[in-house]
């Protein structure tokens, strides 16, 4: 079986995050034009940030990211800078396009959903968590439940 686990100095990780960001007011802004810069300025984003860019897709008014992320990664502080950074960069290459929607310089809405992705299933992982420890410990925990 292959793993896409990858490790530095004292840890071995596998970590995926599933991100979407809406435009502000939810203005159908996103044209594909502007849909494909935004999986290339994503995705260099990323790579300065030491993280790849796994999937993007998106529509009129939200985009959605796979993210391979690393364990020091501070996440509020990575989509501070995803949403920053890109928003800036679509607002000076698109300007006359998006001065139709914004007469501020807006973009993205301030919310954004964020969310663990794994290969595993939560069930796949407790029955892991369960099944490790000494055989008086299983017992243990078999009497608790």
């Amino acid at each position: 079986m292959q793993t896409n686990n990858k490790s530095l100095s004292h840890a071995v990780y596998n970590i995926k995050l599933h991100v979407v960001f809406v435009t502000k007011y939810r203005r159908k802004t996103l044209t594909p034009e502007l849909l494909d810069y935004l999986q290339t300025a994503f995705s260099d984003i990323l790579a300065a940030w030491r993280c790849k860019l796994v999937e993007f897709g998106g529509e009129s008014d939200h985009v959605y990211l796979l993210i391979d992320i690393h364990p020091a990664m501070n996440i509020s502080v990575l989509i501070n800078n995803l949403k920053t950074a890109s928003a800036r960069r679509s607002r000076n290459r698109f300007a006359e396009h998006l001065a139709a929607f914004y007469c501020k310089p807006m973009f993205w809405h301030r919310a954004y959903f964020a969310g663990s992705v794994g290969g595993a299933t939560l069930e796949t992982v407790r029955a892991y968590v369960d099944s490790q420890g000494t055989e008086e410990q299983a017992r243990k925990k078999g009497k608790a439940l």
